[in-house]
């Protein structure tokens, strides 16, 4: 699936030009794996396969939302476009 947009500029400078600033260094290295996965998924149900990244829908006002494990208090989050077939407002956050 295509990333249409991102909320954070840390990760979208991760994912665009390879660069970690603005993402903790402990995790660049997990986000790249993780959004390496997500752009070469074929819908949202692949995400059900996610053990080790915890993959869950948000409940409540986040609902609708995916969120994945990252490190201990931060997730990576975003909204699937099922008819657009992208990934949109990916975000690296603790909602904790």
């Amino acid at each position: 699936m295509r990333i249409r947009n991102f909320l954070h500029k840390g990760l979208k400078r991760l994912y665009l030009e390879d660069n970690p600033k603005g993402v903790s260094p402990d995790a660049a290295d997990k986000l790249r794996k993780i959004m390496a996965f997500l752009d070469g998924m074929e819908g949202p149900e692949e995400l059900r396969s996610l053990f080790a990244w915890k993959a869950h829908v948000l409940t409540g006002e986040r609902k609708g939302t995916w969120s994945l494990s990252v490190t201990r208090n931060f997730r990576l989050t975003f909204r699937v476009d099922a008819a657009e077939h992208e990934l949109c407002d990916v975000n690296l956050e603790d909602y904790h």
